[in-house]
């Protein structure tokens, strides 16, 4: 009989399939817009084509008239909804007035929902909201961050205090470097586009299939709009990808309920791939950073404002420049952030909100210092390394990211690089190596889990989680079975009903530590109900035995230093009924008093043609620190899918605005650009070895977010190391590099 885990024999730390693969290479995965529902009605949006005005009138006669059109919706007719602000605040609201679909004739951007058409077959409510006219009220609009920039006011963000004098030590630094850096837009483009499918039931109930991020933060924002308290569930049990799109709800959502509460039917809205870019996105941002330096390299004075675009109704923020403030030694640091309201739809949360690009310009920076004070990039970092985050005056839990130099360097042959830009090369190829630094921030949220043995013994654990693709079925399943000492076969993980435990948002790469944790305890805790339930009778083997004394394997209960005393579990559970228990978890006081963060060391290698100036990127090495690692396939999946992403963010996406009219123009895949397989060279992903017994119960990090991370950067500093010239907006492209 096997015992509880060893590390040797724990689940945890190995790379193990997921268990959700065979559902969905055999296609019986389905998703928001797969749910067969007898009666289903289908809705197609209607957007608007001004950035501001009103509606002056909409004519919808002839949609109405089409044979199998059952209901055109606008704000003319749509039913009661919510009227004050409060109720549109979901869980990853910016601070403003949230956004209202179909509330009333005003136009607020580009593509904002103005009309619902509900029709028997999808391709008929398409046809047929091609038939409404709209005769529109138009006021002026801006929507060019670069030409409205004197707009900019103050961000409503935490920022740190100023330490020290940061101007008084760039003017009196030996090496500086004053530089401006952009970004554009990006837009979220997960293989799924969002779907909401509503199931009327009845007595007026409403079960909704929902691509989103937080079944539960859906749940609440409709019962607040439509007064609906205790009447609506939502289920996501497969998410095609998000990468932020479904951390707020969409306005397919609140639509399609709209519509199935006006008809007393089931209804899908399902958004098509031009509408995906009519909500939130990466917004575009500038950065003006002031690096000082000593001669030889130590840094003495950060400063680094960003200016930031967000809509007229909500002031959208991300942590922008604290990264600048805590990831080196320095004496002196001034961080700004500015907003510049447009006509525009507020920006959301997309992978690594904020230090995607606040980190960009940073690390591009570092490299520019770097060069001016003729030091090797690598050793500039590895001089200002630091153990504490300055700007909350607190050591790290851990930080392992001198190992994630030392490990990537070597793995990458970094010393074999020649400094001079220009210097190294592949025959008519120019060859770069650049790198950069990464970090995102160790969170963990409240959250709770329910694990139950039911009457076959099998562990059933479930928590109102979502799994975006990230493998969360599969982690959780792991970290129950290590906790229960069971086999990955008998246990079972649920998620993506807004019924089970309360759970935050997935994002933000704090799943693993917070459900991974409740999970952890909640099965802890059966373990002690189980052991309960054997002490019941006196002449039980198993009086006054502790936990740590007993032990659960194949299925069987039993006393580690006598196994011959055992009870199997089945007739526990087949005498007391299924056993469950549900916990909650928080962070722990013991967290504190330290900061927590993941780290990162990105070496990239590109090829440059020296006639043409096209880019090939060769070889990417990305060293990680996250603590504990709960599965190295899934987290290696997730670095890298990051590092792709930081590729297409440095080298081909941006969408692109006709500001004249206040639209995105390359709103498709054919002229959206995103790398494809012969963009990619190799990548490499290692896991540096970070114990930290502080950051959770489970010592694990998360690595979502970190992947992408200094990729665009190290890929940029690449570029100039191939070619002797900064493109310092991005994405960096041959007009720019030519």
């Amino acid at each position: 009989m096997n015992a509880t885990h060893s590390p040797e024999t724990s689940p945890v730390g190995k790379a193990l399939d997921r268990v959700d693969g065979p559902l969905k290479v055999q296609g019986q995965a389905h998703y928001a817009g797969e749910f067969a529902l007898p009666g289903l009605l289908y809705g197609s949006v209607v957007n608007s084509n001004i950035a501001s005005g009103r509606l002056r009138s909409i004519d919808t006669r002839a949609a109405e008239a089409v044979a199998g059109v059952e209901l055109v919706l606008t704000h003319l007719n749509r039913p009661s909804i919510a009227g004050y602000d409060k109720p549109y605040e979901d869980d990853d609201a910016a601070d403003g007035s949230p956004f209202r679909p179909l509330y009333n004739d005003r136009i607020l951007y580009n593509g904002q929902p103005v009309a619902l058409v509900v029709a028997a077959d999808p391709e008929l409510a398409h046809y047929a909201a091609s038939l409404i006219t709209i005769d529109y009220e138009q006021d002026p609009h801006a929507t060019d961050l670069q030409a409205q920039l004197e707009q900019m006011k103050k961000a409503p963000a935490d920022l740190p205090d100023p330490r020290g004098d940061a101007q008084q030590a760039l003017e009196s630094a030996a090496v500086k470097v004053e530089v401006q850096y952009s970004t554009p837009a990006e837009h979220h483009n997960p293989m799924e586009p969002h779907a909401s499918t509503v199931h009327y039931l009845q007595g007026g109930k409403l079960d909704i299939y929902d691509k989103t991020q937080g079944v539960q933060n859906c749940m609440r924002y409709l019962e607040d709009v439509f007064a609906m308290q205790g009447q609506i569930r939502i289920l996501s049990p497969f998410v095609g990808g998000a990468f932020g799109s479904g951390l707020r709800p969409q306005y397919q959502l609140p639509l399609a309920v709209m519509a199935a509460l006006k008809l007393k039917r089931s209804v899908r809205v399902t958004l098509k791939r031009q509408q995906m870019f009519t909500f939130g996105y990466r917004p575009p941002t500038v950065h003006r950073l002031s690096l000082g330096a000593s001669r030889d390299g130590q840094l003495q004075a950060i400063t680094h404002q960003t200016i930031g675009q967000t809509s007229r109704f909500e002031d959208y923020t991300e942590n922008e420049v604290q990264w600048s403030g805590m990831l080196y030694k320095c004496p002196n640091v001034a961080l700004d952030y500015q907003l510049v309201p447009l006509d525009v739809y507020t920006p959301l949360d997309m992978r690594a909100p904020g230090a995607t690009t606040g980190v960009y310009a940073l690390e591009c920076a570092m490299d520019e210092l770097a060069y001016a004070a003729n030091i090797d990039p690598l050793a500039l970092r590895q001089k200002n390394f630091t153990d504490h985050n300055a700007n909350e005056d607190k050591p790290y839990s851990s930080k392992a990211l001198m190992a994630c130099y030392a490990q990537g360097a070597e793995r990458f042959g970094w010393s074999k690089r020649d400094m001079a830009p220009r210097s190294m090369r592949d025959g008519h190829q120019l060859v770069g190596w650049g790198m950069a630094t990464g970090i995102w921030e160790a969170l963990q949220m409240p959250a709770s889990a329910k694990a139950c043995i039911d009457a076959s013994g099998k562990l059933i654990v479930s928590s109102a989680t979502t799994d975006i693709g990230t493998g969360t079925y599969t982690v959780m399943a792991q970290i129950a079975a290590e906790a229960m000492g069971f086999a990955m076969d008998q246990v079972e993980f649920k998620l993506g009903d807004s019924s089970l435990s309360e759970a935050p948002l997935q994002g933000g790469s704090f799943t693993v530590s917070s459900v991974g944790s409740a999970v952890q305890k909640a099965c802890q805790e059966l373990r002690l109900k189980l052991l309960d339930c054997v002490q019941q009778s006196p002449a039980s083997h198993f009086s006054g035995k502790t936990t740590d004394e007993i032990d659960f394997a194949d299925g069987w209960l039993f006393i580690r230093e006598a196994p011959e005393h055992r009870v199997k579990l089945t007739d526990i559970a087949a005498e007391t009924g299924a056993l469950e228990v549900e916990v909650s978890v928080e962070p722990g006081e013991v967290r504190d008093g330290y900061a927590t963060g993941t780290h990162s060391a990105v070496f990239v290698e590109v090829k440059v043609d020296e006639d043409t100036g096209m880019i090939k990127l060769s070889r990417v090495v990305s060293a990680i620190a996250a603590g504990r690692v709960v599965n190295p396939k899934t987290a290696g999946n997730q670095i890298a899918g990051g590092v792709v992403w930081g590729v297409s963010q440095a080298l081909h996406e941006e969408t692109q605005m006709d500001h004249n009219l206040g639209r995105f123009m390359n709103h498709s895949l054919a002229e959206y650009h995103i790398p494809v397989q012969a963009d990619i060279g190799d990548i490499d992903v290692l896991f540096v070895e970070e114990h930290d017994e502080i950051v959770n119960a489970l010592g694990s990090k998360g690595v979502g977010e970190i992947g992408i991370v200094g990729v665009a950067a190290a890929v940029s500093n690449a570029i100039f190391h191939a070619t002797g010239k900064r493109v310092r907006d991005l994405p960096v492209t041959l007009d720019k590099l030519l």
